[in-house]
């Protein structure tokens, strides 16, 4: 009878002890899959999985962000459930109180509301920024504060107060009521990435030297209409940036006017427009003006990379519906060449 009661007493321990542990393994479970203690202030709850991104990169990044406990417990997950391979590159907005299996199902199933959103080149900060509020992607205000941002512009190394001419315009895919801080940091790599085509020496460069190279590219964008010529343009004012001749751009004006005093783009620079006192207004000043005045594209970046060598020092809008320039050597030559295309230009011919 002793021998029953020990025999009893030992099988009622080890049952204790497993439901013990499938107990603790049980509450164990629950805690890892529990949503992270993340700052719920915090708004920026968009997580982006990139192209031929792993499982153990996505894990990782998610427990560092604070979407998930632990990195592992992700994976065992993904591993009884049969979705290691099953990731989707792209922008997901994760909701505050997600667990890991809510993640884990929204991560592998792709749904993202994406809007398709183009910005042409030349673009300004605030003309994307209400493009973007139109498209119900983030309001025009929150995207304007995040190109000012200083955490963002000290990330990038941009020596100045805006993110102007590094917002790369091309064709998105955003998610309504996204982040403007992602949406800017989106665009910026973006820049990075067309830039390092272009030029994959640019990281030899000073920051002073490359920013210099996209307010020139921004103001060049401004100024072409056909590529062919955009590297002439450039031409053109690197000439007289050697000699320390005021650029004399029509599009820097036409920045003060429309950007900086908000009225509507001229049909037209008067004698006026060229003594407006602004350190953007190269008809007054010599030298590069202090920041990009838009957002330049791949041409216009080119350009100002690998610049046409000429001994061109002025240029006039020779056909406007073409948009082909006459570039001349000389003043007088120049003046010869307004006098018998402005005619035309202005008559809308």
């Amino acid at each position: 009878m002793k021998k029953v009661k020990k025999i009893i007493r030992f099988f009622i321990i080890i049952f204790a002890v497993i439901l013990i542990a499938v107990l603790a393994a049980a509450s164990g479970m629950v805690y890892l899959n529990s949503p992270a203690d993340r700052n719920q202030a915090d708004r920026n709850q968009v997580f982006i999985i990139d192209h031929g991104e792993n499982l153990s990169n996505i894990a990782r990044s998610l427990k560092t962000r604070e979407f998930i406990r632990a990195a592992f417990f992700l994976k065992l997950l993904s591993k009884f459930n049969n979705t290691e391979k099953e990731y989707k590159a792209g922008y997901y907005k994760i909701k505050p109180g997600s667990t890991t299996i809510d993640i884990m199902e929204l991560l592998t199933s792709g749904r993202q509301e994406q809007v398709k959103v183009t910005f042409p080149e030349g673009w300004t900060i605030k003309k994307i920024a209400l493009h973007l509020q139109g498209k119900g992607i983030i309001k025009a205000a929150d995207f304007i504060a995040a190109a000012h941002s200083k955490k963002i512009l000290k990330e990038f190394n941009i020596p100045s107060d805006t993110a102007e001419g590094y917002l790369y315009p091309d064709t998105y895919f955003f998610p309504k009521e996204f982040s403007a801080q992602v949406v800017v940091e989106i665009m910026i790599k973006q820049f990075f990435k067309v830039l390092e085509k272009i030029e994959p020496q640019y990281k030899k460069m000073s920051n002073v030297d490359l920013h210099n190279k996209i307010i020139l590219a921004s103001i060049v964008e401004r100024e072409y209409r056909i590529e062919s010529e955009a590297p002439l343009i450039a031409s053109v004012f690197y000439n007289r940036l050697r000699r320390n001749i005021g650029l004399e751009s029509c599009a820097t004006l036409e920045y003060i006017i429309t950007e900086i005093e908000g009225k509507k783009h001229p049909k037209y620079i008067t004698l006026a427009d060229k003594k407006i006192k602004s350190l953007f207004n190269t008809y007054m000043w010599a030298g590069l003006p202090p920041a990009p005045i838009s957002n330049p594209g791949v041409v216009a970046i080119d350009a100002a990379f690998h610049p046409a060598k000429t001994d061109y020092w002025y240029f006039v809008l020779k056909n406007v519906k073409t948009g082909e320039h006459y570039f001349s050597r000389s003043l007088k030559e120049h003046n010869k060449a307004k006098h018998i295309y402005l005619k035309k230009v202005y008559a809308g011919s």
